[in-house]
């Protein structure tokens, strides 16, 4: 069995990179080393084009959310596009909730 993968991604670069699950140490990425950021294995990385779901994707991790199995098998909701992640930011705001809680609701009341 080969050993389990996790991503890394460069924000800069909009590059993701799989390698293998092992400690978190810090990695720098091939093409501009920079360091990279973690993200987990449920991880699917946009096409380097898409300038908005990076945009997304660059606030989610600023933000501390992951992209990390659970035992359901999923990481459950994450905001695929700019104004969802607006939306849920103007949520945390109004009413205290933590941004990395506020961002991973599926439903915002």
């Amino acid at each position: 069995m080969p050993p389990a993968k996790t991503s890394y991604v460069c924000l800069p670069c909009r590059a993701s990179y799989k390698q293998p699950h092992g400690p978190t140490r810090p990695r720098s990425c091939p093409r501009c080393a920079e360091s990279m950021i973690h993200v987990g294995s449920a991880f699917a990385a946009p096409r380097r084009r898409d300038v908005a779901a990076w945009r997304t994707l660059t606030v989610l991790l600023n933000a501390g959310v992951g992209f990390h199995k659970s035992c359901c098998g999923g990481p459950g909701y994450r905001p695929r596009t700019l104004r969802e992640v607006r939306e849920r930011l103007a949520y945390a705001g109004r009413s205290g909730e933590p941004v990395s809680t506020a961002l991973v609701r599926y439903d915002v009341p």
